[in-house]
């Protein structure tokens, strides 16, 4: 998702969980409509006891330390987001973390991730899940790794905003 969209898409998203709970609500009435919002809660909160937080903590460890998280890994990261999204009252954030359960969904998810995913590791440099590192030769890469040394730029005198402060 592009960042340009994303604040759109965080403000639009409760008014079209409104709009789900008024549909919902007329179809089936007050109180089954708050019986599945309610049971949404407790199963996203039986999901999120069940994988708990330590997967998360796993790959946060794993991503630290340069390994690249496996499809054994984002599964049940992927469960922890699903019961996030069941937790979270309303429709729309169900059928999303209903997706995201059906294991088809999270293999596609899977291959998406991975195509994108980059670690940096200090002790040995850089590597992608489809590029090879540097160390293989690979002088195409998108990625430039500068230290202190390698990059240092000297004020501009001539600049017509040099010395000035703002409110100046």
């Amino acid at each position: 998702m592009r960042f340009s969209i994303l604040p759109a898409f965080i403000l639009l998203l409760p008014l079209a969980e409104i709009a789900g709970f008024v549909v919902v609500g007329r179809a089936i009435g007050l109180w089954l409509t708050l019986a599945l919002v309610m049971l949404g809660f407790v199963l996203g909160v039986v999901l999120l006891r069940r994988q708990g937080i330590g997967i998360l903590r796993r790959m946060s460890s794993e991503g630290r330390n340069g390994v690249m998280p496996g499809s054994e890994l984002l599964q049940p990261a992927m469960n922890v987001i699903a019961s996030l999204l069941l937790i979270v009252p309303g429709f729309i954030t169900d059928v999303i973390a209903i997706l995201i359960l059906i294991p088809p969904v999270r293999d596609f998810v899977w291959r998406w991730v991975a195509k994108r995913f980059v670690t940096v590791n200090a002790m040995s440099g850089f590597s992608a899940s489809s590029q090879p590192d540097f160390r293989d030769g690979n002088r195409n890469s998108k990625v430039v790794d500068l230290d202190d040394e390698d990059y240092h730029r000297e004020p501009d005198r001539n600049s017509p905003w040099s010395g000035k402060h703002l409110g100046d």
